[in-house]
């Protein structure tokens, strides 16, 4: 069975940096394309970040020049790498992935790995 398990996030003060991971584990073959969502308090789930296999991304305005995401398909990773945080960016961030498994490409979530930014 193939699962997201997310890490990296936590308490940072504004202007610091975080390092999200998500891996994927099962029988897959690869990802092919990745992403990072958002949920602020009292909001809905919102766009960070995508990825394809290819390396094409596609950021959010909020977060262009401050957030990289990155795909390593050795270690089947997707990478949120955020600078310069900001109170606003405070959610729960998901991870999302299309993996090429046993069934074909299937779509996954993560847990959710929250993100606190301190004024």
């Amino acid at each position: 069975q193939v699962q997201l398990v997310e890490s990296g996030g936590g308490l940072v003060q504004a202007g610091g940096s975080l390092r999200l991971s998500c891996v994927a584990s099962g029988i897959i073959f690869g990802i092919n394309t990745g992403g990072w969502y958002r949920q602020p308090p009292g909001k809905q789930r919102e766009l960070v970040a995508t990825i394809t296999g290819g390396g094409s991304t596609n950021y959010a305005d909020s977060v262009k020049g401050r957030f990289t995401i990155s795909i390593d398909n050795v270690k089947k990773t997707v990478y949120l790498q955020m600078n310069s945080l900001k109170p606003e960016d405070t959610a729960v961030y998901y991870c999302n992935a299309r993996v090429a498994g046993l069934r074909g490409l299937d779509d996954y979530w993560g847990q959710g790995t929250q993100v606190t930014v301190s004024s």
